[in-house]
């Protein structure tokens, strides 16, 4: 055997070399705060008045002072008082700063510290995306510390990069996608590393800090038995997607309160559903996934995809979940303002809501199904296995009757008796009594506009639009006989639409006006601007008229020559099919502002697909994925199958996968997204 021995000069000249943080850019122990050169002198009350620098991971007291994280966790470790007041003091009672205070400190100018190369300054956040990306300084740093660490590796073959890896790739599904179905039908572990074609996943990035704690995302299939007493009632989801779409899978968007799939509490939104009735279904067109889950019957099979957010669990741990059991309660309020009387309460060390306590007298206490350190996965089909008491107790005040949780059961472990305030100290907690949930704020309607015209784009390949005006003479008191839905009060903003042509009226007599129809003006009135009680008040007051104007859009999807196939026409309230709505003009579109925000440590944990392609050209950005458990499915206002029009105000139109993947990796702390949002198909 050859021994290697190690060259003392050449250690003593490589230790010569300082090892710099790859965030600040300059040298400090790994313990220790990073270390910034502030262009300004920064105000008292952004100081830690421990290390006496601007704080950073700003950490409150209650007695009121603010500290950096590090700074209080070290003192803390020694003495069990404040600081400032020498207040007793645990490191449990403090909590985070608000994002205000976080915001202000992050957005401090700072100095790149290689002055020679680079005299740039940014935002205090923006520090380690300019050190990686753009800074000449930092780059000639890492070649020089590379070259002299590795002086003889010149010319070998480079080790594979963080983002590489063995893993085998996905395989690929008939008509372009790629299926994300491990052959078994067990826990399925998808590696961060391997990206599927065209998926752009900034939501998965690994930097060197997550390794240690998000090593893989974790997805499992499931099978599902949905049975109906009502052969024809709907199953209650809305879905997205198709082989004819960027998304390839069929996506669950949204699950419908008081629904079939609702009480059932097993599907969420996000979930990829791959079977219908033995079918597979991960490689049709979004009419033919549409069709094959309304078609009626008794029970329905269904295998699905779910998403469980990145592993950070040890096999213990997971192996603790084995002897709990899901068990399924129905509690049904006399009316909205009945309370439940449950206390519920968020861990520290494991994710999820669990129930603290039951009222004595309440109804929960009463029904008797359900028992302290139950976990709360779902409540009327709203995924909650990530979710905080505050959002289970609006669920529960919002729900008119029946209450239907699904919840995991683990004998034998119970919660320690609640405090007689009912507060706990390592906890946030929520009451379902009737009040206002504990810290519950409202959350304001998110404020949308018409789709700029520096945002617009032509309609996808696949797409045509009719536009037509339909002049008609008829008799004042005949009806026009059409229904219609939509309206800009609707929660996805959506047009005026035609959703029957009666035979009574005088439009069924004409035949030019068709169901599905976008509806543009009634004799000169705009109606693309009005919410849907307007526009009946504005249709019915021409309708009076001898003669009426209507200007029409028809909507053509030369993707899907195949009719929808209305299976159960009476048991629907027709909308038109999701995939429709991708083929209206940019004009007619209504924005909204996404804000999501993170720590440095967290993924944005969203995933798109779409953008220019040499073969297919340009198609817009979809949201394919949101990961349980990150900022983007904390915040509740991303779905699946939204459109990304625009990141921080630059517009994707255009942009390939390579364009958009830097534009949101850079993004440290916070990002706007600009979304258009089309409702998905209800079966």
């Amino acid at each position: 055997m050859l021994a290697v021995m190690a060259d003392p000069a050449l250690e003593e000249h490589v230790s010569q070399v300082p090892e710099l943080c790859s965030e600040c850019g300059q040298s400090h122990l790994v313990l220790d705060n990073h270390l910034y050169n502030f262009q300004d002198e920064v105000d008292d009350e952004l100081i830690c008045h421990i290390c006496l620098q601007p704080l950073l991971q700003p950490m409150d007291t209650p007695c009121g002072h603010t500290y950096c994280f590090r700074c209080l966790e070290n003192f803390m470790q020694e003495y069990s008082f404040c600081p400032m007041d020498r207040k007793k003091l645990s490191f449990q009672q403090c909590h985070k700063s608000s994002l205000l205070v976080r915001n202000l400190l992050d957005k401090l100018i700072v100095l790149c510290p290689f002055k020679a190369e680079c005299q740039q300054t940014m935002q205090r956040c923006e520090l380690e995306a300019h050190l990686h990306n753009r800074c000449p300084g930092f780059k000639k740093y890492k070649s020089e510390l590379q070259r002299k660490k590795n002086p003889i590796s010149k010319g070998k073959e480079d080790p594979p990069t963080k983002g590489e890896t063995s893993t085998p790739k996905d395989a690929e599904v008939p008509g372009g996608g790629s299926s994300l179905v491990a052959e078994s039908s067990g826990a399925a572990v998808v590696s961060l590393g391997t990206a599927e074609p065209g998926l752009v996943n900034p939501a998965f990035e690994e930097t060197e800090e997550d390794l240690p704690h998000r090593t893989s995302l974790v997805a499992e299939t499931a099978t599902i038995e949905i049975h109906r007493e009502d052969l024809e009632e709907e199953l209650g989801i809305r879905i997205v997607g198709g082989k004819d779409t960027p998304l390839g899978n069929i996506v669950v968007q949204e699950v419908l309160r008081d629904s079939v799939i609702a009480a059932d509490g097993r599907i969420a939104p996000g979930d990829h559903i791959l079977e219908v009735n033995g079918v597979n279904i991960s490689s049709v067109t979004h009419c033919q996934a549409v069709s094959f889950l309304r078609h009626p019957g008794p029970v329905l099979h269904l295998m699905v995809l779910q998403e469980k957010g990145f592993s950070n669990k040890t096999a213990q741990q997971d192996s603790s979940s084995a002897n709990r059991e899901v068990i399924h309660v129905t509690l049904i309020k006399r009316d909205r303002s009945e309370p439940l009387g449950i206390k519920l309460i968020r861990k520290t060390d494991e994710a999820g809501i669990f129930i603290l306590d039951l009222l004595e007298g309440g109804l929960a206490a009463k029904n008797g199904r359900l028992s302290r350190n139950d976990r709360v996965l779902s409540i009327n089909g709203q995924d909650l296995r990530q979710g905080t008491p505050e959002a289970a107790a609006q669920i529960i005040q919002t729900t008119e009757s029946r209450v239907n949780f699904v919840i995991l059961r683990q004998p034998g472990v119970q919660l320690p008796e609640p405090a007689e305030d009912g507060s706990s100290s390592n906890s946030s907690s929520s009451s379902s009594s009737g009040g206002s949930p504990v810290h519950h704020r409202k959350r304001l309607d998110q404020n949308h506009y018409r789709r700029k015209s520096t945002y617009q784009k032509d309609l996808p390949q696949g797409y045509a639009s009719h536009e037509k005006t339909v002049a008609i003479k008829k008799e004042p008191k005949e009806s026009l006989g059409i229904t219609i839905g939509g309206g800009r009060d609707n929660k996805n903003k959506l047009p005026i639409y035609v959703t029957s042509v009666q035979p009574i009226g005088c439009l069924f007599r004409d035949g030019r006006i068709k169901r599905g129809d976008v509806l543009l003006s009634i004799n000169g009135i705009d109606l693309t601007h009005l919410n849907y009680y307007e526009a009946v008040a504005a249709l019915k007051s021409n309708a009076a008229s001898h003669s009426v104007t209507l200007k029409a859009l028809e909507i053509l999807s030369l993707n899907s020559p195949e009719a929808p196939l209305d299976v159960r026409e009476q048991g629907f309230s027709w909308s038109p099919l999701w995939i429709t709505w991708l083929g209206l003009p940019s004009y007619l579109h209504f924005c909204q502002d996404i804000v999501l925000s993170k720590g440095n440590l967290e993924s944005w944990g969203f995933s798109i697909v779409g953008g220019f392609e040499e073969s297919k050209g340009n198609q817009p950005f979809f949201i394919k994925t949101i990961v349980p458990g990150t900022p983007a499915f904390r915040d509740r206002k991303l779905k699946c199958g939204d459109e990304i029009v625009a990141v921080n105000g630059v517009p994707a139109i255009g942009m390939s996968n390579a364009e958009l993947i830097p534009m949101l990796k850079e993004q440290r702390n916070k990002v706007t997204l600009t979304v258009v949002s089309w409702p998905g198909s209800l079966v």
